[in-house]
C-alpha cells in the first residue's frame, strides 16, 4: 500500500494527515479518542504526551487545541509522519523516537493520550512489519498493561490519562490494572462497530478463545484515569 494523505482524523476535516506504509492510519478509535480529547480543559499551559502517536493525528489535534505536545513512537516511520503532519497542519510538536514513556524519562504531563496496538493475535512471537501497528499478543494487552503501569509516573498529580482500546482485550482488566497502579479509572466514552478485515481474518481463532461468538462487532471504549 503506497503512502496516502487522508483526513486527519475524519474525512470531513480539512486538516491533512500523511500516512506512510506501516504506520497506523486514523480510524474509528482515533475519532473516539479525539472526541474525549475535546472534553479536556486544554490551554497553552497544558503539557500533553501522545504515546504511540502513529501518524500523529491526535498529537496534531491536541496542539491545535493549544497544548504543548510531545509525541512518541518506536517506529521511525511514525516519527517522520508525525513531524511532517505537524508541519502540514501548522502545529509545533516535539517528536521523540522511543519505547512508550521511556522516551521521556523524568518528565510529567497534564494529559497522556494512548491508542496502543490492542488486537488479539495468534502465537507468542512479537508482531513484525505493519502488524506492529495493531497486533498485541494473544490477549491484546502487550502494550496496554505497560501503559497502565507507567501512567502514574508520567502524570502530574492533577493530570489525566485517556486510553482507547477494544472490549476484546478486557475493559475490566484495564480498570483493575489502573486501580492497582494508583489511579481512579472509568469508561468515559464508547462506540460499537463491525469487525474490520484483521478481526474477520481470524474469526475462527477468536471464537475458539471465546472472544467472539455469533456477534461480529466490537465495542471500543475510552478509559480515563487520574490520580486519586
Amino acid at each position: 500500500m503506497p503512502p496516502t494523505t487522508v483526513g486527519c482524523p475524519t474525512p470531513a476535516d480539512p486538516r491533512r494527515c500523511w500516512v506512510p506504509r506501516g504506520v497506523y492510519a486514523p480510524q474509528a478509535d482515533t475519532r473516539l479518542l479525539r472526541r474525549a480529547l475535546h472534553r479536556e480543559p486544554i490551554t497553552d499551559r497544558t503539557d500533553v504526551l501522545d504515546l504511540g502517536t502513529g501518524s500523529g493525528a491526535l498529537a496534531v489535534e491536541a496542539a491545535r487545541l493549544g497544548g504543548r505536545v510531545t509525541a512518541v513512537d518506536i517506529s521511525w516511520r511514525a516519527v517522520a509522519a508525525t513531524w511532517l503532519n505537524g508541519v502540514l497542519n501548522g502545529q509545533s510538536l516535539r517528536v521523540r523516537h522511543g519505547d512508550l514513556a521511556s522516551a521521556v524519562p523524568g518528565r510529567r504531563f497534564d494529559l497522556v493520550l494512548a491508542n496502543p496496538p490492542y488486537v488479539p493475535a495468534p502465537g507468542a512471537a512479537p508482531p513484525r512489519g505493519p502488524a506492529r501497528a495493531w497486533d498485541a499478543g494473544p490477549d491484546g494487552r502487550l502494550l496496554i498493561d505497560r501503559v497502565c503501569d507507567s501512567a502514574p509516573a508520567v502524570l502530574h498529580p492533577t493530570g489525566a490519562l485517556l486510553l482507547v482500546h477494544s472490549q476484546l482485550c478486557g475493559v475490566d482488566a484495564t480498570l483493575a490494572r489502573l486501580t492497582e497502579a494508583g489511579l481512579r479509572a472509568e469508561v468515559v466514552d464508547r462506540t460499537r462497530l463491525p469487525f474490520g478485515p484483521v478481526l474477520r481474518s481470524r474469526l475462527g481463532w477468536l471464537r475458539d478463545r471465546g472472544l467472539a461468538n455469533g456477534d461480529t462487532t466490537e465495542e471500543l471504549v475510552v478509559i480515563r484515569g487520574r490520580h486519586r
